[in-house]
């Protein structure tokens, strides 16, 4: 669990909720087995050939999404899995409402994407794109002051 959480920049740390349900769903997909030579108290697992199959295909569809998603720069999935100067180690004291503000306005556009594929009008699509390029013009006269 705390492995989970450091991977995710701490973004997520599982609870034992979480972890169990899924160690038995991959046992019982025959993805994952025990280990030999456990330690007391520590159990380890392996994966089958089929686990290696599967562990595959996700990263396949993974790496797909990724590039579907380029186009959202440093900001790629998860949601909160930031890198480049939205990483956890860039003053995180100082920049957590910046981070949240970046996240809310990814997931912002990502919710009006959607909507707008699946209820689009000219006007709603010429609504939208002005509110974004506004929004870029505003932040691009930030970028410009803080490099002067």
């Amino acid at each position: 669990m705390s492995e989970v959480e450091k991977q995710t920049n701490g973004c997520w740390r599982p609870s034992p909720g979480s972890i169990y349900p899924l160690i038995a769903w991959l046992q019982d997909q025959s993805y994952i087995k025990e280990a030999s030579g456990q330690e007391a108290g520590v159990k380890r697992y392996t994966l089958t050939e089929q686990g290696r199959g599967f562990y595959e295909e996700q990263t396949k569809t993974r790496e797909e999404m990724s590039k579907r998603l380029q186009y959202f720069g440093p900001f790629g999935p998860p949601f909160g899995s930031f890198s480049g100067p939205m990483s956890s180690d860039f003053y995180p004291e100082k920049a957590q409402e910046f981070r949240e503000a970046i996240r809310h306005l990814f997931i912002t556009m990502w919710q009006l994407r959607d909507v707008i594929r699946m209820n689009h009008s000219e006007e709603a699509t010429q609504e939208a794109a002005k509110a974004l390029e506004e929004a870029a013009r505003k932040i691009d006269e930030i970028t410009k002051k803080l490099k002067e």
